[in-house]
C-alpha cells in the first residue's frame, strides 16, 4: 500500500490559550476539503509531519497540533493550566479560529483518549472518530503500564525502567517516577524522563523497532513530565468516565484499529469500548503491538480514510 507523500504545512498558528500557553497549529492538505483533527498521544508527545502520510492532500483538510506544553507549543514541558479540561478547550478554539462547525476526528493512544472525551463534551460538533490504540485512562489501565503487567511482558525492558526507583518506593512506582521526574536537580529529572520514555518506547512495538525508540527519545522531556502530571491524577478524570457517558455519543460513527498484541493499551480497552459503543467498528491488527507505525495499523488507517470516512 502507498503512503501519501510528506509536505510541508500550507500554513502554521500560534494561538493564546491562556496566560501561560501558546499553542502551535498546522494545516495540510486541500483547505476546502473535508476537515480533520489529528490529536496526538502522550500526553506530551506532540505531532510530526510523518503522520500526513495516512491522509489525502486532496481529500482532506488536515489539522494537527502540539498540545499544551509539547513539540513547539510554548512554554515547553510545562504542567501549570494543563489538564484536559484545558485541552478540549483549546480544540473548540482551534475549530472556532477555522470557523469549523462539525470536524472528523482521529486520535491514537492518548490521542483517542482526548478524542472521546472531546466527543462527549461536544457531540455536535464531532463528525467521525477514528482512534488507535484505545486507551480508557481507567485505574487499571494506568497501573498496567506503570506498577504491574506489561512488566510480566517485557521483563529485561522493565528491569532497567525499575533499577532508578528505590526499593522502598516501589509499591508505587508512578508516584516515585513522578517525584523524579519533577525533581529541582536536573540531573536526575533528566534521568527519570529518558527512562520513562525509553520503557514506552521499547514497548510500542512487536518487534523492536529503533524508529519508534528514537521518537519517544525526542521527545522524552516533555512526555514524561506531562504523562506523569496527568497520571498521577487520573488524566483528571472520573474512573471509568468515557464508558460511563458513551451514551451522548452514540450516533457518531467510530473506527477502531488496535493491535492484537498491544502490550501498553492491551486489546481489553479496545472490546471494552466497543461493547458499549454499538456504532463502532473494531479492526483487529493481528500481528502488531501498539505503535501507529507498525505496518499492518498504518495500512488499516489509510483504508480507512481512503474509502470509509
Amino acid at each position: 500500500m502507498q503512503f501519501y507523500k510528506i509536505s510541508k504545512p500550507f500554513n502554521t498558528h500560534l494561538l493564546k490559550v491562556s496566560d501561560i500557553h501558546e499553542i502551535y497549529v498546522e494545516e495540510y492538505g486541500n483547505p476546502h476539503g473535508m476537515p480533520m483533527l489529528f490529536l496526538h498521544g502522550g500526553p506530551g508527545a506532540g505531532t510530526s509531519p510523518i503522520y500526513q502520510k495516512f491522509f489525502d492532500p486532496k481529500k482532506y483538510h488536515l489539522i494537527m497540533f502540539d498540545q499544551r506544553g509539547c513539540g513547539k507549543s510554548k512554554p515547553y514541558g510545562e504542567t501549570r493550566e494543563n489538564t484536559t479540561s484545558d485541552l478540549i478547550s483549546d480544540i473548540n478554539l482551534i475549530l472556532e479560529n477555522f470557523s469549523i462547525d462539525k470536524i472528523n476526528i482521529y486520535g491514537g493512544s492518548w490521542g483517542s483518549t482526548l478524542a472521546l472525551l472531546y466527543a462527549e463534551n461536544n457531540p455536535e460538533r464531532v463528525a467521525t472518530l477514528t482512534l488507535r490504540g484505545v486507551f480508557l485512562c481507567r485505574r487499571d489501565d494506568i497501573q498496567w503500564f506503570y506498577q504491574y503487567g506489561a512488566s510480566e511482558i517485557y521483563p529485561h525492558y522493565w528491569e532497567k525502567y525499575l533499577s532508578i526507583v528505590s526499593k522502598s518506593k516501589r509499591n508505587d512506582i508512578l508516584s516515585a517516577y513522578h517525584e523524579m521526574i519533577h525533581s529541582s536537580d536536573e540531573i536526575t529529572s533528566k534521568r527519570a524522563c529518558k527512562e520513562w520514555s525509553l520503557w514506552e518506547g521499547r514497548s510500542s512495538c512487536l518487534l523492536p523497532s529503533n524508529e519508534v525508540i528514537d521518537a519517544f527519545d525526542e521527545c522524552a522531556i516533555s512526555l514524561a513530565k506531562i504523562e506523569s502530571h496527568y497520571f498521577i491524577n487520573d488524566c483528571f478524570i472520573e474512573e471509568n468516565q468515557i464508558l460511563k457517558n458513551i451514551n451522548l455519543i452514540s450516533d457518531i460513527p467510530c473506527w477502531i484499529v488496535h493491535g492484537q498484541y498491544d502490550v501498553v493499551c492491551p486489546i481489553r480497552q479496545a472490546y471494552d469500548l466497543q461493547v458499549v459503543y454499538p456504532k463502532s467498528n473494531l479492526i483487529i491488527a493481528k500481528d502488531a503491538g501498539h505503535s501507529v507505525l507498525e505496518p499492518t495499523i498504518s495500512k488499516e488507517l489509510v483504508k480507512i480514510f481512503d474509502d470509509i470516512i
